[in-house]
């Protein structure tokens, strides 16, 4: 009989998702395996923005220096035409004042760093964790019981947890074998190229980008890869084409539609075509199986969403599987990840749709730093008159009395914060600090959850025990 390796959670799919979420569980004392269809990690740069939420997250699991140092900012588009540049583009909106004011350090616009180099940052942070990834690892059927959840693979032996996470992709094995549709449209009928390159004669100061043309040939963008040597290009192709992905193929492409010659684009490191939609599963969650990042929905690249919404639903799932499987918290909590994050992934949906069409500015709506859960069976606002922020709202950072917010957030833990009040607390078992005053937040108490939002809020204590007991032995 073949042997049947255990875990609490197996996370299928070693993508940014994946990654995340299982760096997330091993700094909780989780025991998660990551397995992976492929031979090794993804080696593209698709999705290359990380949103300041984004940011937010990767400070809080350690990574955030990384992912610093090996990107950069956004260069200011450069539109060209006929070999001749003509005018700059701003790709994205100046924050307002009201967007300042949620006092995150990591600015307003994304940074940019390549999906491929992310997942090598994700992967290294996993492994100083003592996490593992077992890679050739293919999914090919499931069975689920009260208990847990076993998984079957091409090789190998299966492998039993009692919880699974479907992190795979928008093809997602995991999807289908558990029959959960998506619902969705096709966003743009035409096949998209997009690759990773080298270019000579081209300058790194911009994100060159060449208008469709007359003739009805689809644009070229042409952006230089911060923290490499390589462009990834862009280039838009007629309903019906099927995009040529070789050397010689994308070298037509740049020469047909800029002023470069074929030479000039020396090497293709990465390829690949799809034709822009939109889907949201109908479900994300089946008995002790969950969807999470592309498994879940699926986006225009359009506005960087897809990316940032699905490392934040790793981010939402691993506290909550965290205090399930370590703190003693009902399993019903687990329900509140569907709850709270197929609505936010529509509507995401929607704003990368919008920006793919032109209806939407790449700014404040994209920064995904105003998304919170408000109406969550989590968040208990209990002040009559709420301040800047409520129960379900992000918190933000700040430094106050010499006390930086975000040092004291960080870490797989709650945190209780009084702003402007000296009411008596109730011994909760984390840590405490106590501001004489914050704008951001205005008068109260507020307990914030390990993922930075905001659980309960209260003029004073008054029902934050009753609250805290809900959430088991990790609030004491």
């Amino acid at each position: 009989m073949t042997d049947v390796l255990v875990a609490d959670v197996l996370v299928v799919g070693a993508g940014p998702t994946g990654l995340a979420l299982a760096v997330d569980l091993a700094r909780r004392g989780v025991d998660a395996v990551v397995v992976e269809r492929a031979e090794g990690l993804f080696p593209g740069s698709r999705g290359k923005g990380i949103q300041p939420r984004t940011m937010e997250v990767f400070d809080d699991l350690g990574v955030v220096d990384a992912i610093r140092a090996a990107g950069g900012p956004y260069p200011v588009g450069m539109i060209w035409q006929d070999g001749r540049r003509v005018g700059e583009h701003r790709m994205f909106d100046p924050a307002e004042e009201s967007e300042r004011a949620g006092a995150s350090p990591y600015g307003a616009e994304p940074w940019m760093v390549p999906q491929w180099r992310t997942q090598e940052i994700l992967f290294a942070r996993l492994t100083e964790l003592g996490g593992r990834v077992e890679f050739e690892r293919e999914v090919v059927g499931l069975e689920q019981d009260e208990d847990g959840v076993t998984v079957a693979f091409t090789a190998g032996e299966p492998v039993r947890a009692r919880y699974v996470v479907a992190a795979d992709g928008g093809r997602s094995t995991i999807r289908r074998a558990l029959g959960i549709g998506m619902t969705g449209e096709t966003v743009d009928p035409n096949p998209i190229l997009v690759a990773d390159v080298r270019i000579t004669g081209l300058d790194r100061d911009n994100w060159h980008v060449f208008p469709p043309q007359a003739d009805g040939t689809g644009f070229l963008a042409i952006c230089p890869l911060a923290g490499t040597e390589d462009f990834q290009l862009v280039a838009q192709f007629p309903d019906g084409d099927h995009p040529d992905l070789s050397l010689e193929g994308i070298r037509k492409v740049a020469a047909a539609r800029s002023h470069l010659a074929p030479e000039d684009l020396t090497e293709v490191r990465w390829a690949s075509d799809f034709r822009p939609r939109a889907a949201l599963a109908d479900s994300f969650r089946s008995g002790r199986v969950f969807l999470a990042g592309d498994a879940a929905h699926v986006h225009s690249p359009a506005g960087g969403q897809g990316l940032n919404t699905s490392v934040q639903d790793a981010y939402n799932l691993g506290w909550k599987l965290g205090a399930v499987l370590r703190g003693g918290v009902a399993e019903s909590l687990l329900a509140t990840y569907e709850e709270e994050r197929r609505p936010i992934a529509g509507q995401m949906l929607g704003i990368s749709t919008g920006v793919h069409r032109g209806e939407i500015r790449r700014g404040e709506a994209t920064r995904q730093l105003a998304l919170g859960y408000r109406d969550s069976s989590l968040a208990a606002e209990t002040r009559p008159a709420p301040g800047p922020v409520h129960a379900g709202d992000r918190a933000p950072d700040g430094t106050v009395d010499g006390v930086r917010l975000f040092d004291t957030f960080r870490g797989p833990h709650w945190t209780l914060l009084t702003v402007g009040t000296a009411t008596a607390l109730p011994p909760l078992s984390v840590p405490t600090v106590r501001l004489s005053s914050y704008e951001a937040y205005g008068t109260g108490v507020f307990l914030v959850r390990p993922d930075g939002y905001v659980g309960w809020a209260g003029a004073s204590a008054e029902g934050l025990r009753e609250y805290a007991a809900t959430m088991g032995s990790s609030l004491g």
